[in-house]
């Protein structure tokens, strides 16, 4: 599993819920529940599969996640 040095933290659709994303796959997880589907949710995405794959880091991807999580307005 490819995990985050620090997780991100961010609004559940429950109510008074915070999820902790700390890993890649978890945060395309969370991404796939969103409905809009931006260009940071773009790179977001792009930066998990990357990850993945192994051209791209968990790093990279938690760092996308967090910007796409702050547009999106869930990030905490």
């Amino acid at each position: 599993m490819l995990t985050f040095s620090s997780p991100v933290r961010v609004k559940s659709p429950r109510i008074g819920i915070t999820r902790e994303v700390n890993n890649v796959e978890t945060a395309a997880e969370e991404l796939l529940t969103w409905r809009s589907r931006s260009i940071t949710w773009k790179a977001a995405i792009a930066a998990c599969l990357a990850a993945k794959e192994g051209t791209g880091t968990a790093e990279e991807a938690r760092a996308k996640f967090q910007i796409a999580a702050k547009a999106y307005g869930v990030l905490r």
